[in-house]
């Protein structure tokens, strides 16, 4: 059995040594179907109880077979009336709040961890969690290292864990049904795609100091863990703009910016609509911008071409300069997936479907058409498939592989050329500058 009592003190011995452990056969955890498990409900514990936090909080709140024992951030104030709202609605206590992740993790009546953290914590919390014997929903982007997210995809194999990404649109009918058009030749052969999302831009007048972030330091707010909130990031001086939400979207010790924080959304229904959730493009190249001065350091802005087996062409574009291409043929959205056929095009945002042809807004399938994995509640599908264990309609290998075209953007744009990619080694071919790029060191004392 895998033991599930880490305590802190055992926890980073632990983190070292399963590196080398041997696989474990699947379990499913008892408290799924045990008798002590209240109405057999999932039991789970929130991870970042922020903005983004509070709102998936609610989301498997208010599902009937999820029960919350535990919630967990850096920020004394959120984790407690993430317990005080949870505890009302529960009509009690039984819900406890924690400032270490570990002692959420140490406890073993807990069957899935829902993690919104800030982004750089998304994957090793990933991993411990995997390594306690727990699943995981992990909010997107994945990941600001391929390297850390390559030890998940280890760590989760070995452990058997069941794995959600936070790609809500795949729980949406339009844009399962945009997917399915696109995979069964509705709009004929695929020939290219356009991806847009939002920028920098978005969040200049969210900080303190415009536009971009103050660099002075400041006293550490009282009930805040900035060290833990550090984590395996690089040490660096609090600043009024570091921790706040938009900081941490924006700087690239902890995120690659809305190039994969907005960018993973309609990256993953480009991939799923062209049945590339395990592969990926083999060349990168555009250009894009840095912010020349302030706290922030990731890609303002960007215009790049990723390049797919098939003569696929993708272009994946900041929403500045994405507008003018994309109203000459339908309504604007600040973000989504246009799909180009040889026979029409089908476009797909939050806003609705958008077709060349009305024809294309109401196929009846084929019995013999590919019909894509259908799921209506993306939180529900979590607790079915902890049950269940199959995999979830957002598993981590889709994750990782269009998390990867946002990092191959960025990589590109800040090596200022085009960069050749191996989607099936995931390894840059003869670029050892850009291979350095794909892992990140951790800030001792956090390893996995």
């Amino acid at each position: 059995m895998i033991d599930r009592r880490l305590t802190r003190r055992s926890f980073l011995k632990r983190s070292t040594l399963a590196a080398g452990s041997i696989a474990f056969p699947t379990i499913v955890p008892s408290t799924v179907f045990g008798a002590g498990a209240p109405s057999n409900r999932v039991t789970l514990a929130s991870c970042g109880v922020g903005s983004q936090g509070s709102y998936l909080l609610r989301n498997f709140a208010r599902l009937p077979d999820a029960q919350y024992l535990a919630v967990c951030d850096t920020f004394r104030r959120r984790r407690d009336e993430a317990a005080r709202v949870l505890n009302e609605q529960y009509g009690g206590s039984s819900v406890k709040a924690y400032a270490d992740f570990r002692d959420v993790l140490g406890r073993d009546d807990i069957d899935a961890v829902i993690i919104a953290t800030p982004d750089h914590w998304h994957v090793p919390l990933a991993h411990y969690a995997a390594e306690a014997g727990k699943d995981v929903y992990v909010e997107k982007p994945l990941t600001p290292s391929l390297g850390w997210a390559r030890r998940l995809r280890e760590t989760a194999r070995r452990y058997g864990t069941v794995f959600q990404y936070g790609t809500q649109q795949r729980s949406s009918r339009r844009f399962r049904y945009a997917c399915e058009l696109v995979r069964n030749g509705y709009i004929g052969q695929l020939q290219r795609i356009e991806v847009w999302s939002p920028d920098v831009s978005d969040d200049w007048n969210a900080f303190a100091v415009k536009r971009y972030g103050s660099t002075e330091a400041a006293p550490i707010p009282d009930g805040f863990d900035y060290n833990m909130w550090l984590g395996p990031a690089p040490d660096a001086p609090y600043t009024i703009d570091r921790c706040r939400r938009e900081g941490s979207f924006h700087i690239y010790d902890y995120s690659l910016g809305f190039i994969a924080g907005w960018g993973a959304h309609p990256l993953d229904i480009a991939h799923w609509g062209m049945d590339a959730d395990h592969t990926g493009p083999f060349s990168c190249e555009g250009r894009g911008t840095i912010p020349p001065d302030g706290l922030l350091s990731t890609v303002a802005e960007w215009d790049v071409e990723c390049k797919y087996a098939g003569g696929v062409t993708m272009r994946f574009m900041c929403h500045r300069l994405a507008r003018p291409i994309v109203t000459a043929y339908r309504p604007w959205s600040g973000h989504g997936t246009t799909f180009f056929g040889d026979e029409g095009w089908v476009s797909v945002d939050r806003g609705g479907l958008h077709v060349s042809r009305p024809a294309l807004a109401n196929i009846t399938f084929r019995p013999s058409d590919v019909r894509l994995y259908n799921s209506a509640n993306h939180y529900q599908n979590l607790l079915d498939c902890v049950r269940s264990r199959r995999p979830t309609i957002s598993p981590l290998e889709a994750a990782i592989r269009s998390d990867t075209v946002s990092h191959l953007a960025d990589i590109c744009i800040r090596l200022q050329r085009p960069i050749r990619w191996d989607p099936q080694e995931e390894q840059f071919i003869d670029d050892a500058l850009a291979s350095r790029r794909l892992d990140r060191a951790m800030r001792q004392p956090w390893r996995f």
